[in-house]
């Protein structure tokens, strides 16, 4: 479902590349390695980040830390898809100051949490943010990260908003109204960070699209782009527009084709968005804004 090819095949031009490290007995994705410590979570994130660093020796790939990278990235013509490192859940940061020597690196996005981390509270493990927490939410800023605010817990959330003042998203999150469990994000939740001019993804996950599919035997038919647009929809209503709605697809590995709307079986599918939004009232542009352009709108101010 998810491979260089297809994402080329697709058009898909920038992604959010993730850095994430599994936390031993998660109780939710049995993976290894996985870490007990911030020393094992960095080494395993420095081997993560070594791999997209050779991919892009190699060819495939091109990093993109600043907007001119991003800029010269869009106006090529070669079929590379641009990578921007996301570091999702903060564990591999072994201490706030160490977060410069990652931006250094070529991280540009964190989000502090997964499930709980060292820095905040995460999905399914409600919390404040830590001493720590606080610290490098004051040392994102100065270096000039964008915070991610996919997985925290809604008060380390809040707590972050007031305390961070740099560019906010959540790069993959859908509607609590709908999908009422913590993962996703409250109206008032999607208030604050709409106020903050940011970029909501959505999940393109059928269990957080329609809470009731689990139970109703996972028939991959059953959830279509119709189920996304309420979502989006929904976000639209809070916001007053359609600016900060954007693809958070999140197929990054953890699910397959079987798990996802209809009308998509590989991420290349995502273009069939377009026509969709279309035939749902969204004008060319608006439609264009969703499928890509409120992302890069977003990095150009926010990029160093």
């Amino acid at each position: 479902m998810v491979c260089l090819p297809e994402l080329i095949r697709g058009n898909v031009r920038v992604v959010f590349a993730t850095i994430w490290v599994s936390p031993c007995g998660n109780g939710i994705i049995d993976s290894s390695p996985c870490y007990k410590n911030a020393e094992e979570a960095h080494a395993q994130a420095v081997d993560q980040l070594n791999y997209y660093r050779k991919l892009e020796h190699d060819g495939h790939i091109r990093i993109i830390e600043n907007r001119g990278q991003l800029e010269k990235h869009l106006d090529s013509d070669s079929p590379r898809v641009g990578f921007v490192l996301l570091m999702e859940g903060a564990d591999p940061i072994r201490s706030p100051k160490e977060s410069r020597e990652w931006f250094k690196s070529g991280v540009r996005i964190i989000g502090p949490a997964w499930r709980k981390t060292r820095y905040s509270g995460g999905t399914g493990e409600p919390g404040p943010l830590s001493t720590e927490g606080r610290e490098l939410m004051r040392e994102m800023e100065a270096i000039g990260y964008i915070l991610d605010t996919s997985h925290m817990a809604e008060q380390s959330f809040f707590e972050s908003l007031d305390l961070f003042h740099g560019p906010v998203i959540a790069s993959h999150a859908n509607c609590r109204t709908f999908t009422p469990t913590d993962r996703q994000l409250s109206d008032e939740m999607i208030r604050a960070i709409v106020s903050r001019n940011a970029v909501i993804g959505t999940v393109l996950y059928n269990t957080f699209l329609d809470p009731g599919w689990n139970d109703r035997g996972k028939i991959k038919s059953e959830v279509t782009f119709a189920t996304v647009f309420k979502h989006m929809n929904h976000i639209c209503e809070i916001a007053g527009d359609r600016r900060h709605i954007a693809i958070g697809s999140d197929f990054d590995g953890g699910f397959g084709l079987e798990s996802i709307p209809a009308e998509l079986d590989t991420v290349a599918d995502l273009q069939k968005l377009g026509p969709a939004l279309r035939a749902n009232g969204f004008s060319e542009s608006e439609s264009a804004g969703v499928l890509g352009e409120n992302w890069i709108n977003l990095l150009r101010r926010a990029l160093p």
